[in-house]
């Protein structure tokens, strides 16, 4: 089945950093069950297999409907759920703004004074017919 899957953000209760334990999870996340749609005919019609996550405190909702079993569903929208608040947890190390060393500065602009000189002796191209 082809892959479905949407990943929504509403808003927040609390700030991160969220708790990705499935025990806990399975606590916290309002779980809506309804019908997939997409190719599957009268079966897919009928049955209740696609699954819904709402994650109150941080606002996610995750949906899957890629498979014919309920379970599968719930397995594969928890997995989604856990990836996405896991990218939530994590917070960037802070940036440190550096300068180059004076030597660093005088080797480059020497590099860049033998490079002018290099192209300055160059020289144009000129054709016979010019």
């Amino acid at each position: 089945m082809g892959e479905n899957r949407r990943v929504t953000r509403r808003n927040p209760q609390s700030p991160p950093p969220y708790t990705t334990d499935r025990h806990a999870l399975e606590r916290e996340v309002v779980v809506e069950v309804f019908r997939a749609s997409g190719p599957g005919g009268q079966h897919v019609n009928k049955t209740e297999s696609a699954l819904r996550l709402t994650h109150p405190p941080s606002g996610v909702v995750v949906t899957s409907q890629d498979s014919p079993s309920q379970h599968r569903n719930r397995e594969t929208a928890f997995q989604r759920l856990v990836e996405r608040l896991e990218r939530l947890n994590h917070v960037p190390k802070p940036r440190v703004a550096t300068k180059p060393s004076r030597a660093a500065r005088e080797r480059r602009i020497g590099e860049k004074k033998v490079r002018a000189v290099t192209k300055k002796t160059r020289g144009r191209v000129r054709g016979e017919d010019h």
